[in-house]
Parts: C-alpha cells; structure tokens; sequence
C-alpha cells in the first residue's frame, strides 16, 4: 500500500565514552587548542575503543525505537549510511536488525560518506512512498578513528566517531508528510579530493579544493531543497548541516541568509567529524534538548566525499 509521504517519529545516538581534546593531540602531534578551533572550530572529538560500526549503530537505534512506540516487530526496512565499515559482509544493517530483533526487513548499507544519512533518509522516504515499506529505521554510523592517520596533523584533528538515528513511518491519512523531497547530487570530477582508498587506507583530502567548494556550490543547493519542499529559507526553525567545519557552515548560514532565530547545529564543537553519522547525531541532540518544536521545519544537509550533496527538509517530531 503507497503512502502520501513519511516522517521522522523518534531519534537516538550514541557516541563512545573516550574524549579526545586539542590538548590530548597537541601531545602527540605538532598542533594546538587555538590552532585547531580557529581553522575547524572542533574542541574535541569521540574516538571509540572496543565499539564497532553495527555496535553504535545498534545502539543509536535502540534508543530511537525505545522513543518510537513501535516494536522491532513493526520494523521492516533497516538502512545504514555509512563509510567506515571495515567488513563488506554482512553489511551493517542486517547485523543491526539481528540485535534489534527485527525479522525479515529489507536491510542495506548506503555509502556516500558525509552526506550518507541524507542519501539514506531519502531512500526510505521513496521506499515507503512506493509501498515498499511501512516502518524504517535509518542510521548513519562511522567509526572513522579506525582510517585516521593520528600522526598527520592535518586529518588527525578532524575526525570522531558515533552514531545517530532515526524511526521514519508512513504518514497517516490526511497527514502532511514530515520528510521533504530529497535534493541530491554530486561533483564527481572533484571525487578524488577526499580519499580513503586500498586495503588498511587512511583518510586523505585535500582541504583546500573541499573548503572552497563547500562554501561556494552548496548554499543554492540547500535553498533549492527548501523550494522542493515548499519552504521558504525564511520560515526554518533550524539547520543542521554536516558537521565538518566551523567555518564552511558560517559560510552558507551566511550566504542562505538565515536569521539569527533559526538554531544552527554546530554539534562538531564536541564531537568533531563525524561524517554520515553527524546529521542524526547533531538532530537527536537538538530534540533531546528540545531547542525546536515538534513539528517545525529543519533543513538537513550534508555534503563530503565524492564529492556528492543531499538534503531534505524534516519536520522536527
């Protein structure tokens, strides 16, 4: 049976217990605190131990199902972004629904690095749209301290680790829809710049060539997705981009011409890069602290490795 359309209904995340700050890289690398927050803005970052990918991805879901009010039992479609799984199979999403308890879902990995979970919301909404599933649970979840060189001073202040995600269900009859149409693409002559290439890769990028197409190419593309939902820029509670610099998210903040009003997720302060996992992460928080009434429009938007864009326009739950 087709829906209307779908939207989020409960979110969850997970981050590891290890803090890894400034000070503790400037002791091993040569960096230092002001160095790193006045080019990244990123005080400190999760850096997981024993945890793998499906662990934090099982655990960001658990908790967004426990918030639901639906069962593993009402779970059909199981979707996990992410770049950083070390093993290609089983992927991720099945071994999520085996400890979730979830039988028989349609279960995929999704791979398009930072804007993943953007890629991945935008599938289930299809999915459900098209009768192909009911119930969804959508995660985005890396473990990036695992392809991070920590001896380059250049990569090794960037990234963290953990897990967001969301429940997304069929809209009831009569109910607006809470997930936008997706806005999503790509600029793969530019795909090269950000690799994590071979057998045991570390992450490389070239930061410069990512920093200056962030903050030129991608405000019209979010504005553009709010028009695909019917949203005026100006009507936005809030905005939560991916999370990978202080300074490319002021950029399009700037060039978007959002109010002062409107909360912009800057969760990478704490948390660092966390790639696909760093919309859900920095959205579950922003709920958890209720900055943003149910129901309010927010724009997500990520963009990174590929180099390859998504976003929608959720209504908050």
């Amino acid at each position: 049976m087709t829906a209307a359309g779908s939207r989020i209904v409960a979110l969850g995340h997970y981050q590891p217990s290890r803090i890894v700050t400034n000070d503790d890289l400037a002791s091993t690398i040569d960096t230092n605190d002001a160095w790193i927050k006045d080019r990244v803005g990123i005080a400190a970052r999760r850096v997981a131990d024993a945890e793998t990918v499906a662990d934090m991805a099982t655990y960001a879901a658990e908790k967004a199902l426990a918030s639901s009010g639906l069962s593993a039992a009402d779970i059909d479609l199981v979707a996990v972004a992410t770049c950083t799984s070390i093993d290609r199979c089983p992927n991720v999403a099945t071994r999520v629904a085996a400890r979730l308890g979830v039988t028989a879902p349609a279960a995929y990995d999704l791979n398009t690095a930072c804007s993943g979970f953007s890629y991945a919301l935008g599938t289930a909404d299809h999915a459900i749209r098209a009768g192909a599933a009911r119930n969804a649970i959508v995660i985005g979840a890396e473990k990036l301290s695992d392809v991070t060189d920590w001896t380059d001073r250049t990569t090794a202040v960037l990234f963290g680790d953990g897990a967001g995600a969301a429940v997304v269900t069929a809209a009831g009859e009569g109910e607006e829809a809470g997930i936008g149409p997706v806005l999503w693409g790509s600029a793969p002559d530019k795909g090269d710049v950000l690799r994590i290439e071979g057998w045991q890769p570390y992450i490389q990028q070239e930061g410069q060539v990512v920093f200056r197409w962030a903050t030129t190419a991608l405000a019209p593309f979010a504005r553009e997705t709010c028009a695909k939902a019917g949203v005026d820029v100006s009507e936005l509670a809030a905005f939560i981009p991916h999370q990978a610099n202080v300074r490319i998210i002021d950029g399009i903040v700037k060039r978007l011409g959002l109010g002062p009003d409107v909360v912009v997720a800057k969760d990478l302060v704490e948390s660092g890069n966390t790639s696909a996992a760093s919309i859900p992460l920095a959205l579950s928080k922003l709920v958890e602290r209720r900055e943003v009434p149910s129901g309010a429009p927010v724009l997500l938007f990520g963009f990174g490795g590929g180099l390859t864009y998504a976003g929608q326009v959720v209504r908050c739950p």
